[in-house]
C-alpha cells in the first residue's frame, strides 16, 4: 500500500536523509528532473549508499529516460540488494519495459538477487504512452502499479494545469482502468505542484481517493501527511463497513441478499465494497505498525 511517494534530489544529501524521516510510505531518490546534469553519474552512488541505510519505508531511485545516455549506467548502479525498484520515466510502450525487465533480470541473478523480486514502477506521462497505457500495465510481472506524470503530459498535449486538474481526468481514469484490466494495483496519482496552496491539495488528494488511485506523488514535505489521512479510510467508514459486512452476513444466512443498513440498500457489490474497506483499513494498520 502506498498511499505517498515522495520525491527527494539523489545528489542532495541532507534532503535525501530528511525523506525517510517524514512518514511517506515510499521514497523516490530522483536520478531525472531534480538532479542537475553534471551530477547525475555521481549521484548514482550517493542515493544506492542512501538506500542502504536504515529505512522504515519503500525505497525506489526515479531513473533517467531510455532515450538519454544515462539510462543504462543508472540501472546497473541502483539495480542492489536492499533497493526495493526503481521509476522508469517517459515510458511509451510495453517493449521498453520488457527490454528493461530483461536487464534487471540479469543483475539480479548476477548480483545473487531473488530474481523478479526487484519492482519496476512505469511513469506515464505522454500522449503516446497513454495510447499504450493498457499494454504497459500488463507488460510483466515485474510491474505491480503504475504512476501517472502530469507535468510532461499537460507540455505534451499542450493544455494548462488548473487546479481543478479536469484536463487531467481522462489520463486518469485510463491508468485506473489499465491496471484493473491488468490485474495489477491501483496507480500512483500525479504530484501537485502548487506547494503552497494546503487547501487546494486536500481537494486534490480526495479526488485521488475517490477516482479509483491507492496515492499520490509527492513533491514537497508538507504533502506526505495530508496524502496518508486521505487515502486512509476514516473511522466512520470503516463503522459503516463493519455494520454493513456484519448484517449482510447475518442476511446471507437467512437466505437475503438485498437488505437496507443505515438507509443503504446494500447487495453483493455494496457488501464487497465494504470488506474491501475492512481490509484497506487492516492493511494500513498493519503497515503503520511496522
Amino acid at each position: 500500500m502506498i498511499r505517498s511517494m515522495l520525491f527527494a534530489p539523489g545528489n542532495h544529501l541532507r534532503r535525501t536523509q530528511k525523506a525517510f524521516t517524514l512518514g511517506a510510505d515510499a521514497v523516490v531518490l530522483d536520478l531525472e528532473d531534480a538532479c542537475p546534469l553534471a551530477e547525475k553519474v555521481a549521484a548514482r552512488q550517493m542515493v544506492v549508499d542512501a538506500l542502504m541505510q536504515p529505512r522504515g519505508c519503500l525505497g525506489y531511485v526515479r531513473i533517467n529516460s531510455l532515450e538519454t545516455e544515462f539510462a543504462y549506467g543508472d540501472i546497473q548502479s541502483v539495480v542492489r540488494p536492499g533497493v526495493d525498484g526503481l521509476m522508469l520515466t517517459k515510458v511509451e510502450s510495453a517493449e521498453q519495459l520488457r527490454q528493461v525487465d530483461w536487464v534487471i533480470g540479469q543483475l539480479e541473478r548476477e548480483r545473487q538477487m531473488p530474481v523478479g523480486g526487484f519492482d519496476l514502477v512505469p511513469l506515464v506521462e505522454t500522449a503516446k504512452g497513454f495510447a499504450s497505457i493498457f499494454q504497459i500495465a500488463a507488460a510483466c510481472p515485474r510491474v505491480k502499479r503504475l504512476a501517472v506524470g502530469s507535468g510532461d503530459l499537460t507540455y505534451d498535449i499542450g493544455v494548462e494545469q488548473t487546479a481543478g486538474e479536469e484536463e487531467l481526468l481522462y489520463y486518469r481514469s485510463l491508468a485506473v482502468h489499465a491496471s484493473r484490466s491488468a490485474g495489477i494495483e491501483a496507480p500512483i496519482d500525479a504530484a501537485w505542484l502548487r506547494v503552497e496552496d494546503p487547501d487546494g491539495y486536500r481537494l486534490a488528494v480526495e479526488r485521488t481517493r475517490m477516482h479509483g488511485f491507492q496515492g499520490r506523488l509527492c513533491i514537497h514535505p508538507n504533502q506526505v501527511e495530508l496524502a496518508n489521512a486521505a487515502m486512509t479510510p476514516s473511522e466512520q467508514v470503516v463503522d459503516q463497513a463493519r455494520r454493513i459486512d456484519d448484517a449482510f452476513r447475518q442476511a446471507e444466512s437467512q437466505g437475503l441478499a438485498a437488505i437496507q443498513v443505515d438507509g443503504l440498500l446494500v447487495d453483493y457489490p455494496i457488501a464487497y465494497r465494504a470488506r474491501r474497506v475492512l481490509a484497506l483499513a487492516t492493511r494500513i494498520g498493519t503497515l503503520e505498525a511496522q
